[in-house]
Parts: C-alpha cells; structure tokens; sequence
C-alpha cells in the first residue's frame, strides 16, 4: 500500500468516528458524558494498539492544525483586560498557590523517584482546558452570571500562564533566548493586531462586510492564514505551537472588535471549521497516540496524577472564591479548574522529546487527564443541575 492510500485509510477511519460520536453520545445511558472522551476512545479504538487501522504519524499535520484551533478558539474567548479586573487577579492568585502546591508534590515524587521529569509535570498540574470545557459549560449554561466570569477568568489563566511558561522553560534553547523568542512572537502578534489601523479601517470593514456571508469567506479565510502564520511563527523561534495559536485568538479578538462588525457570523464559521472538522481529528489522534498497554501495567500512576489533579488545581477554589462565591459553587469551580487534556498531551510530548520522562509518567499523564475530562464537568454539572431542581439557581 502506498503512503498516501495508507494517509486516506487512516483519514477515513478517523472522520468515521469523528461523524459517529455525536449520537454515540446520544444514545448512550446515563448522564450525557462530553463528546471528547468518545472522540478518545474511539480513537484508541482504531489505533495501533487496538484494531490497528490508523495510524496518528499519518494525520499529524491535520492533528496539530486541530490543536491550533482548539486554542485559537480559547484563545478568542480571552478578555487580557479581565486580568485586571477582581475575576482575573483571583484567578491568578489562584494558579500561583496550585503552582507552589505542584512544586511541593513534584518534589515528593521525585524524592521517592517517581517522577525524573519536574519541569513538565509541575506545570501540567497547573492547567485548566478551557478550550475543552467550552462547549461542556456552554451546554450546561455555566457562563452567565459572575460565576462565569470567575470562570473564564481561572481558564484564560490556568491556560495562558502555563503556555508562556512551556515557551520560556521547555525550549531547548538557553532561557534568555527563549525569553527573546518569546518577545519576538509577542511582538509580531502585536504588529498583526496593528495591521487594520496600518491598511485602513474603513476600507477593511467595506471588505467583511462584503465577503463573510458570500462564497469567498473573505473573514475565514484570513482568520485561517492569521492561525497558520503565528502557528508557524512560534515554531520557528523554537517555541510550543499552542502559544501562536492562542496569539492568533488574541489578534482575532481584537481584529473583529475594532472593524465594529457583526462578528457572530464569523465566529459562527470558526466554530463550525473548527469543531466540525479539525479539533476532533486531534482528539483521536490524541487516542491513537496514547500508551494503553503502559497504563494497563501502572495504573496507580493514572489514579495518582487525576487526584493531583484535583487537589493541585481544583482545591485552591475553595479558598480563594471564599468571599465571592457560595460553597457549591466554589466546589464547582474545584471540579471545572481542575479538567485539562491538551496541554497534558504536549507537556508529555515535550517530555518524552527531551529522553528523561518516563514513557509510563507520558501515559499516566494523558490517561489522568482523559479522566478528569471524563469525570471532573460531569460532577460539575451534576451540581449545577441539582441546584436548579432545588431552586437554588
């Protein structure tokens, strides 16, 4: 078989689950479980591992696309300003206190040589997937209100925070010169957001006005070319793709709101491009990668690291929404901070690049965070959904 005959089997494998979740979600029993973890297992389904149809080094260019959406779209939702507000400095004294927790517990695995790999494993304890948790909280009307906005603000950090961090700490270039890299990237997604007010704003604004409900998608088309070059651009500077990716959110965002257009079409499309196609070849891809056997062979190291988890990420809510937030509320947001899986995934990668991750810690990691997208919003969501039986919402 071919390369590209074999490319085509391993695609059509994978948009047949991409096309089969929606109403393997449907039809199962119980409380509605999110569309990811379906997408995961089905994936590892038609891995090598398993029925051995696909292969994920065949889909990788479309797989990384997926994961640029995935934080492009997290990236759109980001409000820099909020960080200033109350929501965003709680939200980041919250991620320093689980990043002294995670510094803690690291210490004690590798102490008991558990883990060899503190950088990387540290930080994956400190992430929160808003983009994941998006559609779950959208779904579940957990956005509204100013417990949404705690929300998004403890997500937008718990995503970017560890993202610069990742960029600075885990090239593999001397960390002044990943911080110069990093300014680098910084500074082209700051010329990009000034690209408008240099071309003419009116002129612009004529343009998607014109073109994004017609058959060119003028707006898609850009905002696509706006992803793939900072994308490109952050992996040049040897930097994780993820932070272009949030960038071109970034510089999104701030396009649409200075063009003062309709903007509901476009992220409409985004969206629809997004979750339609790329973002669940990720997720599968994400499934076919993952080491099943490993975690069948160790799986205290999966159950160790989804209740860190929680106790690293998710228990610090309690204590810093005290005054703002009733206690189900706080105990909801524990659950919701705590739920990360794509920046698990390339903080394993990043380890076991580097040779001193140990291939079962890679799996373990990726397995706890399937978990805790699996398990920690249905729990939150179930409490939402109590409250609101009870007329407590």
């Amino acid at each position: 078989m071919t390369p590209s005959a074999q490319g085509l089997d391993t695609l059509l494998a994978v948009v047949l689950v991409a096309a089969l979740a929606p109403a393997i979600v449907a039809v199962l029993p119980g409380p509605r479980i999110p569309q990811v973890v379906v997408l995961i297992f089905g994936g590892i389904l038609i891995g090598p591992q398993a029925l051995d149809i696909g292969h994920p080094a065949d889909i990788s260019l479309l797989s990384d696309i997926g994961l640029g959406f995935l934080f492009l779209l997290a990236g759109y939702e980001l409000q820099p300003g909020q960080l200033r507000e109350r929501s965003g400095r709680m939200a980041m004294a919250g991620w320093l206190v689980s990043a002294a927790l995670a510094v803690a517990a690291v210490a004690v695995l590798t102490s008991f040589g558990f883990v060899r790999d503190f950088v990387p494993i540290g930080l994956a304890l400190t992430t929160t997937a808003l983009g994941t948790l998006l559609p779950i909280l959208q779904d579940n009307d957990m956005l509204s209100g100013d417990f949404g906005k705690y929300v998004l603000a403890a997500g937008a950090v718990g995503e970017l925070f560890p993202i610069v961090a990742i960029a600075i700490f885990l090239t593999r270039r001397a960390e002044y010169v990943a911080v110069g890299s990093l300014l680098a990237v910084l500074l082209a997604a700051l010329l990009l957001t000034a690209a408008p007010r240099v071309l003419g704003e009116s002129r612009l604004r004529a343009l998607i006005k014109q073109g994004q409900r017609a058959t060119a998608q003028t707006t898609l088309r850009w905002s696509i070319v706006l992803l793939i070059v900072l994308l490109s651009v952050a992996q040049h500077f040897g930097l994780d793709v993820v932070l272009g990716a949030v960038l071109a959110g970034l510089v999104l965002r701030r396009w649409t709101r200075r063009m003062e257009v309709d903007v509901e079409p476009l992220e409409d499309k985004l969206e629809a491009v997004g979750y339609g196609v790329f973002i669940p070849l990720f997720f599968i891809s994400s499934g076919m990668s993952l080491d099943i056997r490993s975690i069948i062979h160790n799986p205290l190291r999966l159950v160790a690291f989804a209740v860190l988890l929680l106790v690293v990420r998710g228990l610090p809510s309690l204590i810093i929404y005290a005054r703002v937030l009733p206690f189900r509320e706080r105990l909801e947001m524990t659950f919701i901070t705590a739920t990360t899986m794509p920046l698990l995934i390339a903080l394993a990668a990043i380890g076991l690049s580097d040779g001193v991750m140990l291939p079962s810690n890679a799996a373990a990691l990726v397995g706890a965070g399937v978990v805790s997208v699996l398990v920690y919003p249905a729990i939150a969501t179930l409490l939402r959904r109590t409250a609101v039986r009870s007329g407590q919402q």
